[in-house]
């Protein structure tokens, strides 16, 4: 079952690559490659205490969290809100992939997936 979902987390992932290729913004390619990292920006909450880490973090790697920002900027036709929309989607589930999932207050690596190892 593990391996299942961990197909359907790549294929997500590639999909929402494929996604932000199709949209019109010339930026090169390695901005694309720092910008798929930037929700990782979230784990500085960590610094102050664990409950500030997880809730901040879980806000970078909530999938609702970014289809509601990918579909802000649809309605607004903000080609960069759907960019930052799919650039969270693209993360997220290329982190549960490696089992890195959405965190609880108890520690980092207590997460809705399990105990990281």
């Amino acid at each position: 079952m593990k391996k299942i979902i961990e197909i359907e987390e790549l294929a997500l992932t590639i999909a929402a690559i494929y996604l932000i290729y199709t949209l019109h913004i010339g930026l090169s390619w390695w901005v694309y490659v720092l910008l798929f990292f930037s929700p990782d920006i979230g784990m500085i909450g960590y610094l102050l205490n664990n409950k500030s880490g997880a809730v901040i973090y879980n806000l970078f790697h909530h999938r609702a969290a970014a289809i509601i920002v990918a579909g802000i900027g649809y309605y607004l036709l903000n080609d960069y809100l759907i960019l930052a929309g799919l650039i969270m989607l693209a993360h997220a589930s290329f982190d549960r992939i490696f089992g890195f999932g959405l965190k609880y207050y108890t520690g980092f690596k207590h997460t809705h997936l399990g105990v990281m190892k």
